[in-house]
């Protein structure tokens, strides 16, 4: 049993679902683990991981959308607004989600379905650079 670990560096541009799946399976590869366990983790309290459908965009709009709705900028609604007006809707939008995904890796590759793509879900409105640790377990 061998492992590895990695940080990528992800600069969001805004509020919205960023793909890195690409990124992922290449480090992956790289490592010539055939079958393993990859642990992807986002440092962050205000963005968070997904698995979801890479072919239509009209998924990624929906999804944005959604959480717009359900966890919504709204001045003097929260306590919480040392960075804004978006701080704390960050925060419950990150806790509806998640920062930790687990994806099986098998012949070498992530086992992720066939419209299946990994993202960071910004929740800030304003560029950041996110730090997502990749770790794999395997041999």
């Amino acid at each position: 049993m061998r492992q590895f670990s990695h940080v990528l560096s992800i600069r969001t541009t805004r509020r919205g679902l960023v793909e890195f799946t690409r990124e992922v399976r290449s480090w992956v590869s790289a490592q010539q683990v055939t079958t393993g366990l990859l642990t992807v983790f986002c440092k962050h309290t205000s963005a968070s991981l997904l698995i979801q459908e890479n072919a239509a965009r009209e998924v990624r709009t929906d999804l944005e959308g959604f959480f717009e709705q359900i966890a919504p900028e709204d001045p003097g609604r929260y306590e919480h607004d040392d960075e804004g007006p978006d701080d704390m809707p960050a925060h419950l939008r990150t806790a509806l989600t998640q920062v930790q995904l687990s994806i099986p890796v098998l012949d070498g590759e992530p086992a992720l379905g066939t419209w299946q793509g990994i993202y960071l879900f910004e929740h800030r409105q304003r560029p950041h650079q996110r730090e997502i640790v990749l770790h794999l377990l395997g041999e």
